[in-house]
């Protein structure tokens, strides 16, 4: 998966497992993170928070947690189901939304999921937003017809992306500054973490 799965954050709706090896009372199946991304856990008042922690991060927080209790306690954290991480196709496609995403993603799947760009759609200025560290947007503007032409790398998407085809007489700058009004972040997560 390239490190999609990997470098995975954990959010609202993703579903993890808890394994504490020789310790099956410990161990934990399906556990659904709550909207708080606070899970309650045997032995841990309060619980522990998992918003934004990988499951390495979330294993070596419970390991340090147990040590308590349980002798060098060997903690795996596996994620079962993926649920918060999403992405958008919005504009001139045939059915726009915003997706779970659940497996790696394309840039090509991701519009042919979406229905494909429409018949009014700018196949040649499709918008890639994707969250930088800061929190802004970083923008690509992708030549869709030369991906599916074979004359381009078909990139991947991120959690987070939003793909945004525009009608064929809009400028990008029309584009961004409707995408500024509507505010993508609080679209696609509410409010991160």
């Amino acid at each position: 998966y390239n490190n999609y799965l990997r470098e995975y954050h954990l959010g609202p709706e993703d579903v993890i497992s808890v394994d504490v090896f020789g310790e099956p009372k410990y161990s934990k199946l399906g556990i659904v993170i709550p909207p708080t991304a606070r899970i309650a856990y045997p032995l841990i008042a309060g619980g522990i928070f998992v918003g934004g922690k990988t499951t390495e991060q979330v294993a070596l927080e419970l390991k340090k947690r147990l040590d308590e209790y349980i002798i060098n306690p060997q903690v795996t954290v596996t994620l079962d189901k993926v649920g918060s991480a999403r992405f958008g196709v919005l504009g001139k496609v045939n059915t726009p939304g915003v997706r779970v995403m659940n497996r790696r993603y394309s840039i090509y799947e991701a519009i042919a999921e979406a229905g494909g760009i429409a018949k009014e759609g700018d196949s040649k200025r499709v918008l890639l937003l994707r969250m930088n560290q800061q929190g802004g947007f970083t923008q690509t503007v992708i030549d869709f017809s030369k991906l599916t032409a074979g004359k381009a790398e078909v990139p991947y998407l991120l959690p987070g992306d939003q793909l945004i085809v525009p009608e064929k007489k809009w400028s990008l700058s029309k584009v961004l500054e409707v995408v500024g009004k509507a505010s993508a972040i609080r679209i696609l997560f509410g409010s991160p973490f």
